[in-house]
């Protein structure tokens, strides 16, 4: 979710460094206009990545500078807009909302000071300072903070029969590229049938594997609680029937699991952890290079690697083991993760194929040696799409980038009757990129997997599904395919 650069890095960041001292007044306007904000006078197969834009031709020197000198757009201006209908003791709080970019540029908080302990007149690179976060207090309007609407209630789902929408993700021409697209507000965070099994799978990981699965570092506490409390803002207006934040906001009612959780008695990772069976990982920008570093994760579906072998690394770092990240990807990431505004989350999915339904697989697993070999055993009822839907966002107040996404295993047959499907999984598995078939390690189930597929390819040619001659190509209703919406309400009943 090893390629060394060390002299590199070194050089990035003594560069860095000197870049950000060397700023005059007309440079730091510069980063105050990147703020969205005027001068005043007084963030292994499975781990979610992220999209390739297009690779830089600048020295890296230059480059590391840039990053260094390049800020979010900043959300502060809806605060203008927030503070009109706030009591009066709280519009005192907050205080002038004057902003001066030298004072910012100044006053940042370090990557690992609490702000809740931080004098108020620190800011975080978000552009908003201590004394206005204070001030907000506990479940603040972040659907007026980010921009992003909040979702439309779903008051005919139902827990008990709720699949998961059948994404299929395949592309073809199968490049290295995440294949972003915008996200769809209503579907942030998805539940579906197995929501109780999931939870109590997900504790049982963090009892036995601890920080391995679950973790956080000084400085993430801004970005924990936030992000805590945007996710349960949208579970209880998505899913009114099923949550329930109390008046006081100081409890949460699950009616699925029939439990209370009081927020200020545990970590905002552990709320998480007990009410939403998605994964989390948390991102923050080191003042000191501009750099995003993963500083806090829940994630307890990872294949081949864990919070804990990841916890406080920079993003190349993290994306390492993928084909041509560094060559073609890793600046452009850097970049994407400086500019990424709030409000405008965005979302993918990666995929492998399983034997059975492996949700947690740190390196040395047992399950890991069904890889090893091609099974001649192996049934088709045992191999699965594993898909992890992702989602990217920004948060408004603490500027973490946080990238989310579960696990959903889908069976083999199910591709049967899914019009284009099966030629184009054949076309990826066929006639892939080596390096790329390689890190995806399907090799283990293709014996099983090919005939199959060229089964069901035949089945749809022969009954028009399809066209015989069809050139394959990614599909018009990426990530779906036709009929996926027929199929789909029809196996959960509404």
């Amino acid at each position: 979710m090893a390629l060394t650069i060390a002299i590199w890095l070194a050089s990035a960041v003594v560069l860095s460094l000197v870049g950000f001292f060397a700023l005059g007044r007309s440079q730091k306007d510069v980063v105050l206009r990147r703020l969205g904000l005027g001068r005043r006078d007084a963030s292994r197969p499975s781990t979610p990545l992220l999209e390739k834009q297009q690779t830089s031709s600048k020295p890296l020197a230059s480059s590391a500078s840039d990053i260094l000198s390049t800020f979010m757009p900043s959300q502060r201006g809806q605060l203008s807009k927030m503070i009109e209908t706030m009591p009066a003791d709280q519009r005192e709080a907050m205080g002038d909302l004057a902003f001066d970019a030298r004072t910012f540029a100044n006053s940042l908080l370090g990557l690992e000071e609490d702000y809740r302990t931080a004098d108020d007149s620190k800011y975080c690179y978000s552009g908003f300072s201590v004394r206005e976060l204070k001030a907000l207090g506990d479940f603040p309007d972040y659907s007026a903070l980010s921009e992003v609407p909040m979702p439309q209630p779903y008051l005919e789902f139902d827990i008990e029969r709720a699949k998961p929408r059948p994404y299929r993700p395949f592309r073809w021409a199968y490049h290295q590229t995440m294949s972003l697209t915008k996200l769809e507000n209503d579907w942030w965070i998805e539940l579906e049938s197995t929501y109780k099994t999931r939870i109590a799978q997900r504790q049982e990981l963090y009892a036995k594997h601890g920080e391995s699965v679950l973790q956080w570092l000084p400085g993430s506490e801004l970005a924990c609680k936030e992000l805590m409390e945007m996710v349960l803002q949208f579970l209880c207006a998505r899913y009114p029937q099923y949550f329930v934040l109390s008046a006081d906001k100081s409890r949460l009612e699950n009616k699925i699991l029939g439990t209370v959780s009081v927020i200020k008695e545990k970590h905002p990772l552990l709320i998480l952890l007990d009410n939403v069976p998605e994964d989390f990982g948390i991102m923050l920008r080191h003042p000191e290079n501009g750099y995003y570093f993963f500083r806090a994760g829940m994630i307890c579906s990872a294949l081949g690697w864990n919070v804990g072998t990841k916890i406080g690394m920079q993003l190349h770092e993290i994306h390492q083991p993928i084909p041509d990240y560094k060559e073609k990807m890793q600046f452009s990431m850097d970049r994407f993760f400086s500019k990424m505004p709030a409000s405008k989350p965005i979302q993918r999915g990666s995929w492998g194929l399983e034997v059975d339904q492996p949700l947690y697989m740190p390196p040395g697993d047992p399950h890991e040696s069904y890889r090893d070999i091609q099974d001649k055993t192996l049934t088709r009822s045992r191999i699965h799409l594993r898909v992890d839907w992702q989602t990217l966002r920004r948060l408004p107040l603490s500027g973490a980038v946080v990238f989310n996404f579960k696990a959903l295993f889908t069976p083999l047959e199910e591709f049967r009757d899914e019009p284009y499907v099966p030629s184009l999984i054949l076309k990826v598995l066929t006639e892939g990129k080596d390096s790329l078939m390689k890190y995806k390690n399907t090799w283990h189930t293709e014996h099983v997997v090919v005939p199959a597929l060229r089964e069901f390819e035949r089945e749809q040619v022969e009954k028009g599904v399809i066209e015989k001659d069809w050139e394959v190509k990614t599909l018009d209703d990426s990530p779906w395919f036709p009929g996926w919406r027929e199929k789909w309400h029809a196996q959960q009943g509404f």
